[in-house]
């Protein structure tokens, strides 16, 4: 017995050991001293810096220096869906405390409601602004790539300033920024889809130097990407209306067949015939 109860203190205690020398495995938000936050899966001290993993699978991280971070806040709660958003697109829209001296209080916005309202506003079809949204970030409101770019629509920081987006990691400050920039770049190649496409992936400077796509692998997988998907919309969206016409048409047709046969079997001399002889017959 007292080895048995020897055994399990000395394996709590390296449990205990092992936890701590974790990382931060807690969903968090790091407020810095400059204002802004970043929402993230975990962090960890590497020398001077955190480093704040915002991917649940940590294959996208930003490093902070450690000294320009206020403090650290419990996450708003998401619905269980891991770092994506959930089916019904609903996203967190939260800003420091420090921004605006008003209390932390996060809301919940309809993803759907903010495309469409961006992309009412810029004049773009929803549909579109999903698809490049679906492309750059998978729906991921706090991607981050290697390069900088962030948000649901990857806005690079200089983009984010110049199209006035101060939190590129907002949902609805980034896909109006996105959708803004999207539809300049639409009238800037007169509404050629795949050179604006282009130019949001590799940059105006690139498309203009190659006077078309850039020979990037990347940025004509991008392109092919974006417009496969927003094509696979529409058609399947023609597919439906199609099915409901020919289901409208075929029930109005049941309908007038119906009443057609109920008015000739009304007035069929046979059937008055027939019910005179059997009277006959009684």
């Amino acid at each position: 017995m007292r080895t048995l109860i020897s055994f399990r203190l000395h394996f709590a205690f390296l449990v205990t050991l092992a936890t701590a020398a974790l990382p931060c495995f807690a969903a968090e938000v790091a407020v810095l001293r400059n204002g802004f936050s970043i929402q993230h899966e975990r962090r960890e001290v590497v020398g001077e810096v955190t480093r704040l993993y915002v991917s649940a699978d940590g294959s996208s991280f930003v490093d902070v220096p450690t000294a320009e971070i206020e403090h650290f806040e419990a996450a708003p709660e998401l619905p269980a869906s891991g770092s994506r958003l959930p089916a019904s697109h609903e996203v967190l829209v939260h800003e420091s405390p420090f921004a605006r001296n008003t209390p932390y209080s996060p809301a919940m916005l309809s993803l759907n409601e903010v495309v469409n309202s961006a992309s009412g506003r810029y004049r773009l079809d929803p549909d579109l602004v999903n698809s490049v949204i679906k492309a750059e970030s998978g729906f991921n409101a706090r991607a981050l790539s290697p390069k900088g770019a962030q948000g649901l629509m990857q806005l690079m920081p200089g983009t984010a300033t110049a199209l006035g987006v101060p939190n590129a990691f907002d949902p609805q400050a980034n896909v109006e920024g996105g959708a803004k920039y999207l539809r300049e770049l639409l009238e800037r190649y007169n509404f050629d889809l795949v050179k604006a496409l282009a130019a949001y992936n590799a940059g105006p400077q690139r498309v203009e130097q190659y006077k078309g796509v850039p020979p990037y692998y990347e940025t004509r997988a991008y392109v092919a990407r974006v417009v496969r998907d927003f094509n696979k919309k529409k058609a399947a969206q023609q597919n439906e209306a199609a099915a409901l016409t020919a289901k409208s048409a075929a029930e109005k047709r049941a309908v007038a067949k119906s009443s057609s046969t109920a008015a000739k079997t009304k007035s069929s001399p046979l059937v008055k015939a027939k019910v005179s002889t059997a009277q006959n017959s009684e």
